[in-house]
């Protein structure tokens, strides 16, 4: 469905007006710059993957993803593919680790390129693993070789990040929830991960439980030396109080670090960080008016298993909590109080973008729990200079919609999203 909107509030647009709107625009849009939603080409990049996950780029176009409960491999600028780390268990490798896993949420997640990887060969991975118990997820540098068939010199540089280990009665209770997963490189060269919750409602305002956190780091996993998180938390936190972010993405002009993170049956967040900030997130019972929760956890709340009304849900269980933190990260977005599985997040640059040139395109993977719109798409989200929100423009998809798990803009100036289906796509504008 297409919608635009001001200030980050949608104005849905009634479906018996989507084809006359059409009609009286697709000319128009095919004349302006930057008017995109009817002239995107299309190519399917790769096909018959089993949940792919992320993807990370060399300049050349040679592309590592991950799939998460396979493993590792990457795609040759000549389109030919070699596998490169399984998980346990997988086949068709040249090496697996067998204290890597899936489970529910969890597996192999995000991966990102060393911005010296022309010198050092290095790129990063996350992924669940068993190695220690309780399991953790772990952030892991691996060496790739001259000829791209195999990794080594594996290093776990984070090896703390908190794992769900039992089922909890919750929806999507069962092990292994809300592991975060996105890695990326800054502007500033600096490595950032993105973790989650795991059901756990003593871990998003916890100082040293390293979930529900945006960790800055170097590459060998230390503290990034201007992080500013609150006295007696870890160094590693650039934010907490986050719930379970699987989107981030930096400003093309400032630098900013914006994320994006599901809601729980209501407000999907788009968050502009600060640095040491609180996200507001706190699921705790028994504080903030609320009493006894399902297994200590809030997060659902109230009647967790029913759909009710969004706004209703939110005064009980806020995703940003300002009356228990005032000072709490504002949102920019928060997809109209709707919770429909905001999962990624990049910036569209380059000049064949037209006025979309800037813009922050969201993955969203589609819920529909409770009445609410399955809502699977992807948004551009305009920024003013101030990073508020300008517009929000549901893209008009040369394909059919799918769960878009992962948005990576490519050193060729094309969009390329995987979606749990097994499909990484190519979305190219034409002007």
């Amino acid at each position: 469905m297409f919608y635009s909107g001001q200030g980050g509030q949608p104005r849905w647009i009634a479906p018996l007006a989507i084809a006359a709107l059409i009609g009286a625009t697709s000319s128009m849009a095919m004349a302006q710059a930057g008017m995109n939603t009817t002239s995107l080409q299309h190519e399917i990049v790769l096909d018959d993957l089993e949940n792919p996950w992320d993807m990370a780029f060399l300049d050349d176009g040679t592309m590592f993803f991950t799939e998460k409960c396979q493993g590792l491999s990457v795609r040759m600028a000549s389109g030919e593919v070699n596998a490169l780390l399984g998980m346990g268990g997988a086949e068709g490798y040249p090496a697996t680790a067998d204290d890597l896993f899936c489970e529910g949420q969890a597996g192999m997640m995000g991966v990102a390129v060393d911005p010296n990887f022309g010198e050092n060969r290095r790129i990063y991975v996350y992924s669940t693993s068993n190695m220690s118990d309780p399991h953790t997820n772990r952030l892991m540098r691996l060496v790739v070789n001259e000829d791209f068939t195999g990794v080594s010199e594996r290093t776990d540089i984070v090896d703390d990040v908190p794992y769900k280990m039992a089922a909890s009665d919750h929806p999507f209770g069962g092990p292994g929830a809300h592991n975060g997963g996105r890695v990326r490189f800054g502007p500033d060269g600096a490595l950032w991960l993105t973790t989650g919750d795991n059901h756990n409602e003593e871990i998003p305002q916890s100082p040293t439980l390293m979930g529900s956190k945006v960790l800055r780091m170097d590459t060998d996993g230390n503290a990034h030396p201007d992080n500013a998180p609150p006295e007696g938390f870890d160094p590693r936190t650039y934010t907490y109080g986050h719930r379970n972010v699987q989107g981030i993405a930096f400003h093309p002009g400032t630098g900013t670090a914006i994320v994006a993170e599901h809601g729980p049956w209501h407000s999907d967040e788009i968050t502009v960080l600060q640095n040491g900030g609180n996200g507001g997130w706190d699921p705790r019972d028994n504080m903030a008016g609320r009493g006894d929760c399902p297994d200590n956890y809030c997060g659902y709340m109230p009647n967790q298993m029913d759909g009710m009304n969004r706004y209703e849900r939110a005064a009980f269980m806020p995703m940003t909590d300002f009356k228990t933190y005032p000072d709490a990260m504002p949102p920019i977005w928060t997809n109209n109080g709707w919770s429909q599985g905001t999962s990624s997040a990049a910036f569209l640059e380059g000049e064949q973008w037209g006025s979309w040139d800037g813009a922050l395109v969201v993955g969203l993977m589609g819920i529909g729990f409770g009445g609410t719109p399955i809502g699977q798409r992807i948004d551009v989200i305009e920024l003013a200079d101030d990073l508020s929100v300008v517009d929000v423009t549901e893209m008009t998809l040369p394909m059919e919609s799918a769960r878009f798990r992962s948005l990576v803009l490519g050193p060729d100036g094309s969009l390329y999203t995987a979606v749990d289906e097994g499909v990484i796509h190519k979305l190219t504008p034409t002007n």
